[in-house]
């Protein structure tokens, strides 16, 4: 006799059993986005061919650009609101302890050659990608806490678990963006230690395993990258229709840096992410026509400034990289306040930027308002400021003449070098060396190519001063550390150090640590605001301007969501855009 707790337990069984022979539940994520009509081919210009389409090894932009269509990650983060929402994973929980992370994954999602998509594709790119050395020699240390790495386990089909060794404020944005690969594509590469191999742009397009809104049709090196809708793309409109619209997408090699603009101007592509200022008129004029319209997003992330080498080390001779006298005004914030004072960002912004730009002073600038600080110090244009600053920091014009002179008599001369090839900074660095004669400090401009400038910046330390830009990265201050920490790379002014060289360094140090170490936003912004005002105020980086951002894309294509703080300013949802009236 079958009592009805055994039947219960026999019922569940079969349904059990019933649910993972039968087919799967698709759980597609709905977009939000206007419905749109299918069909159409779009066309994007690339100044060069993709040399891989393995996410490790996308150093390059023209890889990047198709490889963002190939692959999905656990999070999709909202670049208009820079909000982080579902993507593989269709929702996610944080344990109290704030170090235990449990994603969900969509049901029914199945990579573009069918097979379906589980938790255990998440662990293997974590575990036996991710985290394997040899294989990712770039981001490795992104993706660790404490110096030890996140353990990520498959719990069941559907279900991830990370576990951090330390509170992780940015795991969202860094371990949820991170491209998911699949293991039954994937797995013999990496038993045969071969996966920097894999996915080389010499495969034939079938091999090419992903789970993007695309999957690539025809590869011709040198010409065009050719791309079709996955079939298996887990989001789909609100009539259920599965995304993308566009038919075919295509990727057209256009022969180097430059001509991009001109394919797009005459006809043959379809966006243009990204319009310089001594473009602008141009574009603007052809707008004019009707075929394709400009968008202008505001300020954008992009940002120059200039800084003062103020390594206090030696070089392989055993002499001071920076002349001792120099140095001595560098690493004084009255001297650099002076400097700040001295350039009349008004004037770049007008004469250069004819208004297009915006005078920036900070860190972080109204781009981001979620990070922006908006209540730091500005040293803005002010002669006589400047010549305050420079005496409360021992420099004067001695003799009457207009050349100010350190206490010493070191007359005050400084080479700048900057990178030719961007017309505007050019422009604006002639312009920095004729404001600061009129406060009496002479300024050497060297123009130098661009590699010259980094070498000199990141391998030699053999300069002075130096005028770059700063953009791209991520919204989050995480994404920063390796420019704030005076022991990262990035930390222009003075890189490698084995112990911070002043307070105030020590004290970002301490900032960024601690905003990295809580969930609570309130807390962060709390610290990162505080590293902003430090850095205005002592101003190791002189910020010049920001440009606004504008890009042109064709007028026919709807459910465009302009966003400035990424490369793909129009076309970051591309799975959503349409041509109107196909």
């Amino acid at each position: 006799m079958i009592t009805s707790s055994l039947a219960r337990a026999i019922i569940l069984v079969l349904l059990l059993s019933l649910t993972s022979c039968g087919p799967q539940k698709r759980s597609p994520l709905v977009s939000k986005a206007e419905i749109g009509q299918p069909g159409g081919r779009l066309v994007l210009a690339s100044t060069a061919s993709p040399k891989t389409f393995n996410p490790l090894l996308a150093l390059d932009g023209a890889s990047d650009a198709v490889i963002r269509l190939l692959f999905s990650s656990l999070v999709h983060l909202d670049q208009t609101t820079q909000e982080p929402g579902p993507g593989l994973a269709e929702s996610w929980s944080v344990a109290p302890d704030r170090k235990s992370w449990t994603f969900r994954l969509r049901q029914g999602v199945h990579w573009n050659d069918g097979q379906p998509l589980t938790a255990e594709d998440v662990a293997f790119t974590w575990n036996e990608i991710m985290y394997n050395p040899q294989f990712n020699r770039i981001t490795y240390g992104l993706f660790q806490a404490g110096g030890k790495n996140f353990v990520v386990t498959n719990v069941d089909a559907l279900t991830v678990l990370v576990v951090t060794p330390e509170v992780f404020a940015p795991f969202l944005e860094f371990f949820g963006s991170v491209p998911i690969l699949p293991k039954h594509a994937l797995a013999y590469a990496v038993k045969q230690n071969a996966f920097l191999a894999a996915y080389n742009v010499n495969l034939p397009p079938g091999r090419i395993v992903g789970s993007g809104p695309y999957r690539i049709k025809e590869f011709l090196a040198g010409k065009f990258t050719l791309l079709e809708p996955n079939p298996e793309f887990w989001m789909a409109d609100r009539q259920g229709r599965r995304l993308p619209y566009f038919h075919e997408l295509m990727l057209a090699n256009s022969g180097g840096p430059g001509t991009d603009a001109i394919l797009f101007l005459n006809g043959k592509c379809d966006a243009y992410e990204t319009i310089r200022a001594d473009q602008f008129e141009q574009f603007n004029e052809a707008s004019t026509q009707g075929r394709f319209r400009v968008v202008e997003m505001g300020v954008g992330v992009e940002r120059d400034f200039i800084w003062f080498n103020q390594n206090t080390g030696t070089n392989a001779a055993g002499h001071p990289i920076v002349d001792p006298a120099k140095l001595k005004w560098f690493r004084n914030k009255k001297f650099r306040q002076a400097i700040s004072c001295g350039i009349d960002r008004d004037r770049i912004v007008r004469e250069i930027y004819s208004g297009r730009a915006q005078a920036t002073y900070g860190f972080v600038s109204t781009e981001n308002p979620k990070w922006n600080n908006p209540k730091i110090p500005h040293y803005s244009f002010d002669p006589a400021r400047a010549t305050r600053l420079l005496a409360e920091a021992g420099i004067q014009d001695q003799a009457g003449a207009g050349r100010m002179k350190d206490a010493e008599g070191n007359p005050i001369e400084i080479v700048l070098v900057s990178n030719i090839g961007n017309a505007a900074r050019e422009k604006a660095a002639v312009m920095i060396q004729e404001d600061l004669k009129k406060i009496g400090i002479k300024v050497i401009y060297t123009p130098v190519s661009f590699e010259s400038l980094r070498n000199k910046v990141d391998v030699t330390f053999d300069y002075e001063c130096a005028l770059m830009g700063l953009g791209g990265g991520g919204v989050d201050p995480a994404t920063q550390i390796n420019v704030l920490r005076s022991s990262e790379e990035l930390h222009q002014w003075f890189p490698f150090q084995k112990s911070p060289s002043t307070d105030w360094e020590a004290r970002i140090d301490v900032l960024m640590d601690a905003q990295m170490r809580t969930l609570d936003f309130a807390e962060r912004k709390k610290a990162f605001d505080e590293v902003q005002v430090i850095l205005a105020e002592e101003l190791p980086m002189i910020y010049t301007v920001s440009p606004f951002s504008y890009a042109a894309i064709r007028a026919d294509i709807g459910n465009v969501r302009p966003a400035a703080l990424t490369t793909y300013r129009v076309t970051w949802n591309i799975e959503e855009l349409y041509f109107k009236g196909k």
